[in-house]
C-alpha cells in the first residue's frame, strides 16, 4: 500500500476487442503529456484500420504514433530524453520486443503497452503471456458480450455470419465487421478439441 517504485517499469492494458484498451492507453498518454513527460508512441504498421499514423480506438480517440514493422524499428525513435514508451496492439510484435522493453524499463523508462491477451481461439496471444508475467502493473478490461450483455473476456471471429474455425489463420486485421466481444459461455470455436 505504501510502496515506492523506482523509475522504470512495464504496464500492460489487456482484454478482448471492444473493451477500450486503446482508449485507456490514449487516456494515460494524454495524462502524462499534461505532466510534461517526453512520450514516444508506436503501433504495428499491420494495423491500419482507423489510421496509418495514430493509435486509434474503436470509439474514435486518436494519438499520433510511429507505425513500425518490427520491434527493432523502435530504436530509431527512443532517445535518452524519452520518459515514456507507449505501444498499441503489442501482440502483433514478435518475441524480440520482450528484451527490448525489458532493456528500456531497466533503464528507467515507463513502458505502457496495450494488446489482446487471447486470440480468437481463446488461447494466449503471441508474446502477451510473457509481458503479463513481466509487467509490474496489469489492467484487464472487459467488454459487453454481443449475445447476452455479460462481461466479455473473449474475442469472437465471425466469417460469413458464423464463428471462425479453429484452423483459420490467427491474424486477420479487422473490427466489428469480423469480430465480436463474447463471454466465456457464448464464445464458440468450431473444430477446437474439448479440454
Amino acid at each position: 500500500m505504501y510502496q515506492q517504485f523506482q523509475a522504470g517499469w512495464i504496464e500492460v492494458i489487456t482484454g478482448p476487442m471492444f473493451a477500450g484498451k486503446s482508449e485507456e492507453l490514449i487516456r494515460r498518454i494524454r495524462t502524462l503529456k499534461y505532466a510534461n513527460k517526453n512520450i514516444v508512441c508506436f503501433k504495428p504498421s499491420i494495423d491500419n484500420r482507423y489510421s496509418e499514423t495514430s493509435i486509434a480506438s474503436h470509439a474514435g480517440g486518436k494519438y499520433k504514433a510511429y507505425p513500425v514493422k518490427k520491434a527493432s524499428d523502435i530504436l530509431k525513435y527512443v532517445t535518452d530524453e524519452t520518459d515514456v514508451i507507449a505501444i498499441d496492439e503489442v501482440q502483433f510484435f514478435g518475441e524480440e520486443i520482450v528484451p527490448l522493453l525489458d532493456k528500456y524499463a531497466n533503464g528507467g523508462k515507463r513502458i505502457m503497452v496495450a494488446g489482446l491477451d487471447l486470440n480468437f481461439r481463446g488461447e494466449p496471444f503471441s508474446i502477451m503471456p510473457i509481458l503479463l508475467a513481466k509487467a509490474e502493473f496489469v489492467t484487464k478490461l472487459t467488454a459487453a458480450c454481443k449475445i447476452c450483455g455479460g462481461a466479455a473476456t473473449r474475442t469472437q471471429r465471425i466469417v460469413n455470419g458464423k464463428p471462425a474455425y479453429y484452423e483459420d489463420p490467427i491474424v486477420i486485421v479487422g473490427a466489428s465487421e469480423c469480430y465480436e466481444a463474447r463471454c466465456r459461455k457464448h464464445h464458440e470455436v468450431p473444430h477446437k478439441s474439448k479440454d
